[in-house]
Parts: structure tokens; sequence; C-alpha cells
């Protein structure tokens, strides 16, 4: 396994033609409970952005900037909302976006994943893929991003690394090619082994211990390496290693960028073992900002002209200022802080004079950004997730879709003199894509709509804590929502008068159809095959 020296990232600087170039922008996807935001925080470790987990470098002793920001993520253990976090290390700016492991949150995940060109997965070692992984590696697959794997906690009891490997093969259709190998598992545990430079990492404070020292050694064989280890356990790794450098595929960059192969590394974040290789070849391998679909066909990064896209949109980052801030991934050209670019959705110039880079919920000014940077631009309303930015001529950027609810309720407001705060809260929270609203035709009651039931609890609680509203949750006869147009406005008109009592208008005035069961979708369908019933619609500036 040797890692080819002429992949090294470009070296920093301020020059246009190597601005994106050394750009790396990535996510980091799991199942909850595999380890991601632990690995978060240990690939920020390492990249020098913090010097203990949770404390932002140099900002004070006691301040907080852990990926999971929210008092309800905090308090559940759980990411509920992605975030984005920036930092530096030899030359090579990486954006990392952290996005929500559980399944309820999975549309947040998907918009997320549009903005990144590459991702690392992590995997549990003693559950393998799991459900929620293997979707959004589907997700990554329709998207051709190529993947990392990081599998984590090896410190612990586990399946075998084979078994993992093969798991990954066979589940995931993809070459796998082991880079980092555990010496070890669970409770016979020494450390790492990195075929690519051959080096040795281990605890020397004690057996199962923290990552803290790096012996190169000459080969898997070395009699050095031997001496370190117990009998049973170099013997065994011996074996394991050869076996796994022979059996399966070597690294080859264009393969794992083309999404066909992904490069394996075995580690333990909770402990540090490995998180260094891994920052060392998302650095080395991932790719570069990447073209963007478009009306127009793919923007290229190398377009001098720049163009960016809003992706996500938080509302309350800081509640003392009931701030909304966009979350906009730049594509092509060298933006500079104060110029004025065309919103497209609304045909007129936006000053961009406050852009912020992110690391969780702190932030700091940005003077410059290239294509593959993510910044935040605060606003009042002005920017919407799918809208474009535009330098020169107008295009829209494409693929960032809106998913039909699977859990509908009706919105219960416990003091009726705050009305005025619920309005606004479900406007904020449902511009972030946390919920879809929706205001039917007939009565007076909001209607939301999440994808699973876990984003009522988030909703409940964000309402209460950032508005000072109480509110709860009343059954409705709905199963989902399909938006719904016709190429004959009469006859949508009609189909509308005639479902008067089922039908509703989201918070774009967009029609919905809200049948109460699959039965009655589907008989709806074949009553009126003028009509399209779509279960997915794209966030564009329209």
């Amino acid at each position: 396994m040797s890692a080819a020296t002429d992949m090294m990232p470009a070296a920093p600087g301020a020059a246009s033609a190597k601005g994106y170039a050394t750009r790396r922008t990535f996510a980091i996807i799991s199942h909850p409970d595999a380890g991601k935001t632990t690995l978060t925080e240990k690939l920020l470790l390492a990249g020098g952005a913090i010097n203990m987990a949770g404390a932002v470098k140099a900002r004070g002793e006691n301040r907080r900037a852990r990926s999971d920001w929210m008092e309800i993520e905090q308090s559940r253990g759980i990411s509920v909302t992605s975030s984005v976090m920036t930092f530096e290390r030899e030359g090579i700016t990486f954006n990392l976006l952290d996005t929500p492991g559980h399944s309820d949150f999975s549309e947040d995940t998907y918009r997320t994943l549009t903005a990144v060109d590459s991702a690392i997965m992590v995997v549990d070692a003693a559950k393998g893929i799991e459900a929620q992984t293997r979707k959004l590696f589907e997700i990554c697959r329709l998207r051709d991003i190529p993947i990392i794997t990081f599998v984590n906690k090896v410190d612990r009891e586990g399946r075998s690394p084979f078994e993992v490997l093969d798991e990954l093969e066979e589940a995931l259709a993809l070459s796998v090619s082991p880079q980092v190998w555990p010496v070890g598992m669970g409770t016979d545990f020494q450390g790492c082994y990195d075929f690519a430079s051959n080096e040795f990492l281990y605890s020397k404070t004690r057996a199962n211990g923290t990552f803290d020292s790096v012996k190169a050694m000459s080969g898997i064989d070395d009699p050095e390496l031997t001496k370190m280890l117990p009998a049973h356990v170099a013997e065994r790794f011996h074996e394991e290693a050869e076996l796994a450098r022979d059996g399966y595929a070597e690294f080859d960059v264009d393969a794992y960028r083309q999404g066909h192969l992904t490069p394996v590394i075995f580690g333990s974040a909770l402990r540090d073992f490995s998180v260094d290789q891994l920052l060392k070849i998302v650095a080395r391998y991932a790719p570069p900002p990447r073209p963007q679909p478009s009306d127009k066909g793919a923007i290229s990064p190398e377009t001098k002209s720049v163009s960016a896209f809003v992706f996500k949109v938080q509302a309350n980052m800081d509640p003392n200022h009931r701030d909304r801030v966009a979350f906009v991934r730049f594509c092509s050209g060298h933006f500079k802080r104060g110029m004025k670019l065309n919103h497209v959705r609304s045909g007129k110039p936006l000053a961009v004079n406050n852009p912020i880079y992110f690391f969780a919920q702190e932030r700091a000014l940005t003077e410059e950004a290239f294509a593959g940077d993510v910044i935040g631009i605060p606003n009042h309303g002005t920017l919407r997730v799918g809208d474009t930015l535009t330098e020169a001529e107008p295009f829209r950027f494409t693929g960032l879709p809106s998913f039909a609810p699977e859990v509908m309720r009706r919105v219960r407001l416990e003091d009726t003199m705050r009305m005025k705060q619920l309005r606004r809260a479900l406007e904020d929270l449902a511009e972030e894509g946390l919920v879809q609203v929706f205001k039917p035709m007939i009565g007076s009651n909001w209607i939301v709509g999440v994808v699973g039931p876990l984003q009522l609890d988030v909703l409940a609680s964000r309402i209460r804590g950032e508005y000072k509203t109480e509110i709860g949750f009343e059954p409705v006869p709905y199963s989902t929502a399909r938006w719904i147009t016709a190429t004959d406005d009469k006859k949508l008109k009609d189909f509308m008068r005639d479902n008067v009592m089922q039908v509703a208008q989201d918070r774009d005035e967009r029609p919905v159809y809200l049948p109460k069961s699959d039965w009655e979708l589907r008989y709806a369908r074949e009553r009126n095959p003028d009509i399209r019933f779509e279960e997915t619609r794209e966030l564009v500036s329209v």
C-alpha cells in the first residue's frame, strides 16, 4: 500500500489558481452511536483547530464550540442539525460538515451532501454496516461522492476486521483497500499499523491506552515490532496484515475519486488512534472542488466569475440576536468581502459585507472565499435554501431536494396570545428545513410535516427555548403530503375545489394534497391522470 507522492496537496497561496485546489470540503456520515461526533472533534484537534475537545484554540479558557451546540443535542447526545467547521493545516483548508446521524433528520443530511466533494463514513467495528449508514451511502453514490471508511472502536471487542471488510464489499458493492490495520482488538488491542508509511501507532503509557507514540518500521515483519507485542498478538497481526495487503485491492486514487473503491482506516476516535492518518488521506487524496450541476450545465471551479448556492439556513445560532444565517457553498471564482452578487431568485444585487466562517457555534469574519469554501451570510430572510448567487450572468444551481413528510401533526398553541411568535417560529424553522409547514385551505390551524417523530421533539424544544412559546401536537387524519401540479390550470383548480378539505398550501403557497391513506392517494391518481402528485420537489431560486 504505497502512498503516491505526486498526490500531495498544493502549497498555500493567495492566487486564485491555487485557492480552490487547496480546499477539501467533506462530510462525516454514520449511523447513530458509531462515534461520528467524537471523530469530528478529534479531527479538529488533529487539525490544530482546538487544543482540547470542546475548546476553541486561543478563544478563552471555557468557551465551548462543540459540533453539537444546541441544548437538545447536548442533553440527548445526538446530532440533529448539520454544522460546519473550517480549519487549516499544512496549507490545506478543510471545510468539515458534520451531519445528523439520526434518520429523522435525513433531509438535512441530504441537502448537506450536495455541498461536499467527498465523505468519511464511520462504521462501528462491532456492528458493521447499519441501516442509516447504508441509506447515507446510497445518497453519496447517487451524487458520485467518493468515500473514505473509518472503522471505529477497534479498542473494544468487535467483529473480525476481515468480516467488516467483506461486508463493506458485499453490502456496498465497493472495492476496499485497507490502509491502517488494527494490531489486536478489544482487550488485546496494542495499536494500529499504517501500511503506507510502515509506522506503528501505539500508547507508551499502557496497553489499550490513548495514542501518543509512533515508531517507524521496516515492514510488518520488523523484529522490533514483534518485540513490542505480546507473542499471540504479534503472531495474529503478522498473519492478518499479510492477508490484508495481498487479499484486497491496492489503493488507486482514480478508482477512489470515481466512487469505485474506498480506502479503509481502522482506528479509535476516543483514543486518538488513526485520526491523524485519516486527515492526511483526506488532504492527499480527497478531490478538490468538483463541478456543480446547474440549469446551464456543470459549473467548473475554474470559472473566473463567482457563483454559490445556499444549502442550509439556520435561525437563532445566537439566540440573543435572533439571527438567521445562510450556509453558502462557493462553486467558482474568488469571492472577496464586500462584493455585490446577483441574487437570482429576486433579481436584485446583494452586498455581502459580513461573511463569516464557522467553527460550530463560533464564528469570525472572513475576507475571501474560493470554490469549495462554505461561509455564512447573516440576513433577515433574504436568502433561502436553494438560492443561487452569481457574479456574472444568472443561472440556477440544481439538485437540492425537499421530500414529502411521513408524519403529520396539527400544532396546538397553549397560549393564544403568542400567535405572532408561533407564526415567526414556524416560518424560521421551516426555512431551515427542520419541518414543513402547511396552511389548510379550510381552517386556521397550522399543520407540520416531518420525516420522523424526533423532529417534533426538536421543534417543540426549539420553539420553547428560542421563541418562549409552548406548543403541543394533535393527530390529523392525513398520512402524508404530495405537491400537486398540472399543465392545465383549470384541471388543477377543479381538483383543488373538489378536494378543498384536503388541500393546503406550503410556505411558498404551492398547492399540496393531503391524503388520508396510501389507498386514497392511489385512488386520487387514478381518477385524475392529468394531475401530478409529486413526492419530492426541487428547491431552486424561482
